[in-house]
């Protein structure tokens, strides 16, 4: 089992094992998630940019003269209250 001493500073180096097995590289974040009994490590892997794309596009954009009716109706709507 890989182990890493804490330094004064409160700096720990990660064993090389275990920054090859969950890909860590220089600005890598790691998680600490409280577990009940201590802490569990996680290696963030997604960055925002990951997610980029996995939501669905909207269908149907309309024009701004669209965009410019339906907010006139909605305002009128509210008005007429």
């Amino acid at each position: 089992m890989p182990t890493a001493t804490m330094t004064s500073k409160g700096q720990v180096t990660v064993p090389r094992e275990v920054r090859d097995n969950l890909a860590l590289t220089t600005g890598s974040l790691l998680d600490f998630i409280p577990d009940g009994t201590g802490y569990r490590l996680a290696a963030r892997t997604h960055t925002m940019s990951d997610l980029f794309g996995i939501l669905p596009r909207p269908v149907g954009r309309g024009s701004l003269e669209d965009m410019d009716a339906a907010i006139a109706l909605g305002a009128g709507e509210s008005l007429r209250r």
